[in-house]
């Protein structure tokens, strides 16, 4: 097929589809497609609701990493003003976003619940600098909520439904934990509710084992403390 029977079939489309009204293409950026809940985009690195970092320079996001985009160094927390609640804080934190292919794994093998990703996937950099995102831009501001830098456009519900917060739902995928909270505060967001169902009947279902999953996080008896990660 040659270019000019390439673009009359687009065009057929396109005059089809305004007859009909069913056209399938957006006018980017004014048209923008709602992005689900368990999107995968930036990286943020979340704080305890007492404004202390989460991340403690385990390393093991950077070790579990396929791409490699990703480079840590802890180092001991000072003991007159800790960063950290742990011994150790991340010191150095750096994401390389010509690497990383947002396959969550460094969610799954954090810890303490630092490191979640949002739902922002609209880079515009102009320089290769820019796309290795240090821990100065990578931790969460005063308020909770990622910090918007000049090439990233932002949209309302970008920081929300991190994936962190969905997979932390049924740890393990074991349905016993699901609609149990199992995860610490944050800063910005406190306690998050957990993700119900995966459809209507099934919420309507969680909702009548309430009772049962209540009984059976009492009897295992996990209290929360302040600065806890997963149970």
């Amino acid at each position: 097929m040659g270019y000019l029977q390439g673009f009359a079939v687009t065009l057929r489309k396109l005059l089809k589809g305004t007859e009909t009204g069913r056209v399938v293409t957006t006018q980017y950026p004014d048209e923008k497609r709602p992005k689900p809940e368990r999107f995968h985009g930036r990286h943020v690195l979340n704080r305890y609701e007492d404004g202390m970092e989460k991340c403690i320079g385990c390393e093991l996001c950077a070790g579990v990493c396929p791409a490699r985009c990703i480079y840590v160094r802890g180092a001991d927390n000072p003991p007159d003003d800790p960063v950290s609640p742990g011994e150790r804080f991340g010191y150095v934190y750096e994401i390389n976003y010509l690497r990383c292919i947002h396959c969550d794994l460094c969610v799954e093998a954090c810890p303490t619940e630092a490191i979640t990703e949002s739902k922002l996937f609209e880079f515009s950099f102009t320089n290769r600098s820019d796309a290795i995102y240090t821990k100065d831009e990578l931790v969460v501001g005063d308020d909770g909520r990622p910090q918007k830098l000049p090439w990233e456009d932002w949209k309302p519900g970008d920081d929300e439904h991190t994936s962190a917060w969905v997979r932390a739902t049924s740890p393990s995928g074991r349905a016993d934990y699901e609609g149990q909270v199992a995860w610490s505060g944050e800063l910005g967001y406190g306690i998050r509710s957990p993700e119900r169902g995966q459809s209507e009947d099934d919420s309507v279902e969680a909702d009548l084992d309430d009772d049962h999953s209540q009984h059976h996080h009492d009897d295992h008896d996990h209290p929360h403390d302040d600065h806890g990660g997963h149970h």
